[in-house]
């Protein structure tokens, strides 16, 4: 399933095309299903959807809904830890409650307000529910904060407002409960936003990420528990900031990473020897092992 209706559509198809095409060299017979309407149909036979959605709808627990009432097994996390997941501050509350580090925010959702008092700049904001970076904005001036505020809300619903955190920007994925390497996200110029995210050349990957084993360690577990902080699932991938001492402060929680050539978790499984067909049919193999439904009850 790819495409939808969402803001993260063009993304979604790039997804589901590299998906398919990777299942079928593995002899799968696949059907692409695009629910650009909000609504889909599928083939009597399926036996497993492979979600290649991201955004609303795809991301945000409605399309797991749906396919939980017909039966049918998909990739990714369920239903409420979607739903949960997607919601960038109930998902950082969850992870605040198991102990893992965030940054001070607040949440604005009123065009006119001030710029908040108790938070120290450089501020960054993003919708409290929109992925690939839409909407985010980097707020360095109180000047700034006006323009930076209007365009974040742009994305849709109220926006959650940060304090930026200097450090390392990393990802882990966890797939199947095991962490996989760590990968460093450098951009080229400027921050890691929708631009750099999915122009080619504009940002560059290490991985595995050059920290010592214990560093590894402590981003992997970190990894490990903001997945089941908001209720596990057969894969999704974590974004930090590792702050010069080493902590890990949680950026947010990823249920339906992308698969596109720039996506991360392709890169860490790459840096495991698991390739992307292979990577693909993990996940579908996971899906028909434990699917979302009986994972999260």
């Amino acid at each position: 399933m790819l495409g939808g209706p969402s803001g993260e559509r063009e993304v979604s198809l790039q997804s589901g095309a590299a998906v398919a095409e990777a299942l079928r060299s593995l002899g799968h017979r696949v059907a692409e299903i695009d629910p650009v309407d909000g609504e889909f149909r599928l083939p009597p036979d399926t036996d497993v959807v492979f979600l290649a959605l991201h955004g609303t709808y795809g991301e945000d627990g409605t399309v797991q809904a749906k396919l939980d009432a017909l039966g049918v097994p998909y990739t990714g996390c369920g239903e409420a830890v979607s739903r949960l997941a997607f919601d960038k501050v109930a998902a950082k509350r969850a992870c605040e409650r198991v102990g893992l580090a965030t940054a001070n925010d607040c949440v604005v959702d009123e065009p006119s307000a001030r710029l908040p008092d108790g938070l120290e700049l450089p501020l960054v904001l993003k919708p409290v529910s929109q992925g690939s970076s839409i909407g985010l904005e980097f707020v360095d001036s109180e000047a700034a904060w006006p323009s930076g505020l209007a365009k974040a809300l742009e994305g849709g619903g109220p926006v959650l407002v940060e304090e930026r955190i200097d450090g390392r920007e990393v990802t882990v994925g966890v797939v199947g409960g095991q962490p996989l390497p760590v990968v460093e996200i450098t951009p080229k110029r400027g921050a890691y936003d929708y631009a750099n995210k999915y122009t080619a050349g504009a940002t560059e990957y290490t991985c595995p990420a050059l920290f010592d084993a214990e560093a590894t360690r402590i981003i992997q577990t970190a990894g490990e528990r903001a997945l089941l902080a908001v209720g596990g699932g057969n894969c999704a991938r974590v974004d930090f900031i590792v702050r010069p001492d080493g902590e890990p402060v949680l950026l947010e929680v990823n249920t339906l990473p992308g698969m596109t050539d720039t996506s991360l978790l392709p890169k860490a499984a790459a840096a495991t020897g698991t390739g992307f067909a292979e990577l693909c049919q993990w996940l579908v193999e996971l899906a028909l092992e434990n699917p979302p439904l009986a994972a999260t009850g």
